[in-house]
C-alpha cells in the first residue's frame, strides 16, 4: 500500500487519529492497546532518513529535532507513536 493509500485508510477508519506532517513514507500501521485509542504507528529509521534527505539536517541533527519536535510533541490521546526498527 503506497502513502497515500494509507492516509486514505487512516481517515476513513481511524478519523481521530493524529498525522505527523511530511512523514506519510514512514507510516507503518496503526497501533491498537487495551483501554487505550488506536494511534498510527511510524518507523523512527524512516522519519529521521526523511529529515536528513527532505530537510538537509545532519545526523544529529536530525535526532535532536526528532526528540524535541516530534516525539516531544504530546498532542494528547490520538499522539502516534514511533518503532525503532532493528
Amino acid at each position: 500500500m503506497d502513502a497515500e493509500s494509507r492516509l486514505e485508510f487512516i481517515s476513513e477508519n481511524y478519523p481521530d487519529c493524529l498525522i505527523c506532517d511530511g512523514f506519510d513514507d514512514a507510516i507503518m500501521g496503526i497501533v491498537e492497546r487495551y483501554g487505550m485509542n488506536p494511534v498510527v504507528l511510524y518507523n523512527k529509521n524512516k522519519c529521521l532518513k526523511t529529515l536528513q534527505e527532505k530537510e538537509g539536517m545532519t545526523e544529529e541533527e536530525a535526532i535532536e529535532y526528532y526528540y524535541y519536535n516530534i516525539v516531544g510533541a504530546y498532542m494528547g490521546e490520538h499522539t502516534p507513536c514511533f518503532a525503532e526498527i532493528l
